[in-house]
């Protein structure tokens, strides 16, 4: 229980990410959470979800309230948290209209389409007093919490390669304006954040990046990529004895049944893992009531990751201090029989997943000053990754990552992409029309992604 009031929420978009994802999340932590209001700028007839559906007390609370007023949700003084989870190039907007009423903001990802975007919200947060927060869930999916708790126990030694995979089957186009040549639109936009906020959060800022982004399928626009490499370079340092390689990959056209999540190589041992945590299909499936599932957020163990390791000779010291499989962990910790003993394979159960985690961080951030798990600082820099790999795409060559306070924050007016919109734009004209009339900026589409 807490002696802190709910926090008054609205929930500004009705696709994949706000009803699949945002909805159940607050519907699931009463006592922290009140989803007040639904807003749905897309007025469309048929618009799954709107107060005409049936269903609609049903997903989103019986007293809950649908709008397709911006503006008038911004204008209620007890709402204090939007959470914005429409498409990526109206984000910017949404989210600085919110800040400038006073609201905390959480953006879903990726949370704005440039860099410079991210760091005039940013900033904007900060001179208005309020909390600005990057809805980067993936970093509670039960393997990525099973790969952190590897590299923070030592179990593979000195990590030198990193390989990160957002991988599908999929020859088809699915309608979507994210296949669309709209900023922030693509694959790499997509999922590209997800993986890159992952590195980041293990390794930190990288010295270089190089990117392939590009379109393999050759259906629909082909300016639009569906098809993603990204290499994050880290050079040695003090606390980094080896250089580290990290791969990030989103391919469309990889056809298995089990898709590669990760591959880690260290001086200790190898983790690889495939298959996907379940969270995401179990709320899709049941909402909020998948929180209440007995096996929610939790992998089958036949995809569970496997570590390879150097087992530990029985005339080892080391051998004696436990059984099989930990005296093969500890064999890795230590690094005392590399050059001896044999090769094994030990499945690695996988942590419980927790997205909850993530808005109950953000409750505790805005109502008792807590540390939020994700800095805005690192949503920042996401931002840039993202942008320098597609700079490294388009150019050709790899790209240095410039120092933390060697970024300058550029006006407004000056910006490129969907941030070229006059900073006095008011919230009645905000709405699907920015996403509308953006898929005919074709100069604007060109600035953003990689053509």
């Amino acid at each position: 229980m807490t002696s802190h009031q709910p926090i008054r929420t609205a929930l500004i978009g009705l696709g994949i990410a706000g009803s699949g994802f945002h909805t159940p999340l607050i519907l699931s932590l009463p006592e922290l959470f009140v989803l007040c209001f639904v807003v749905d700028v897309d007025t469309s007839p048929h618009r799954p979800g709107s107060a005409n559906d049936a269903s609609f007390a049903a997903k989103f609370g019986a007293n809950t309230k649908f709008t397709s007023n911006y503006n008038s949700v911004l204008a209620d003084q007890g709402i204090e948290l939007i959470v914005i989870a429409t498409p990526t190039n109206t984000h910017f907007e949404f989210a600085k209209a919110a800040l400038g009423a006073g609201k905390h903001v959480l953006l879903d990802k990726p949370v704005t389409t440039t860099h410079n975007e991210a760091k005039i919200l940013g900033q904007l947060a900060e001179e208005r007093g309020r909390i600005i927060y990057a809805f980067q869930n993936r970093r509670w999916d039960s393997d990525f919490l099973t790969v952190q708790r590897l590299i923070r126990e030592g179990i593979l030694g000195d990590i030198t390669d990193f390989e990160s995979h957002y991988d599908r089957y999929r020859d088809y186009l699915k309608g979507t304006w994210k296949e669309q040549a709209v900023p922030g639109g693509g694959q790499f936009y997509s999922l590209g954040p997800h993986l890159i906020d992952q590195a980041l959060h293990c390794f930190g800022r990288p010295t270089s990046v190089t990117g392939f982004i590009q379109n393999i399928r050759g259906t629909g626009d082909l300016s639009v990529d569906d098809d993603f490499t990204v290499i994050l370079h880290y050079a040695r340092t003090d606390k980094r004895p080896t250089v580290l390689t990290a791969i990030l990959r989103g391919h469309l056209l990889s056809l298995r049944k089990n898709q590669l999540r990760y591959s880690i190589r260290g001086s200790h041992g190898t983790f690889s893992k495939y298959g996907i945590d379940p969270q995401e299909e179990q709320l899709k499936q049941h909402g909020a009531a998948a929180f209440a599932l007995s096996d929610f957020a939790i992998e089958s163990p036949d995809i569970w990751g496997t570590l390879e390791t150097i087992s530990t000779p029985p005339s080892s010291s080391a051998s004696s201090t436990s059984g099989d499989d930990n005296g093969s962990e500890s064999s890795a910790q230590t690094g005392n029989n590399h050059s001896s003993g044999s090769i094994v394979s030990i499945p690695i159960e996988s942590e419980r997943g927790r997205y909850q985690d993530l808005y109950m961080n953000l409750f505790a951030t805005i109502r008792t000053n807590a540390t939020p798990a994700i800095q805005w600082s690192e949503a920042e820099l996401t931002m840039l990754i993202t942008e320098l790999a597609i700079q490294s795409s388009k150019e050709g060559r790899t790209v240095q990552v410039p120092p933390a306070d060697a970024v300058p924050l550029l006006k407004e007016t000056s910006m490129d992409s969907s941030s070229t919109r006059k900073a006095t734009t008011s919230p009645r004209r905000l709405g699907w029309s920015l996403f509308r009339s953006s898929v005919h900026r074709k100069g604007d589409t060109e600035s953003t992604r990689m053509a």
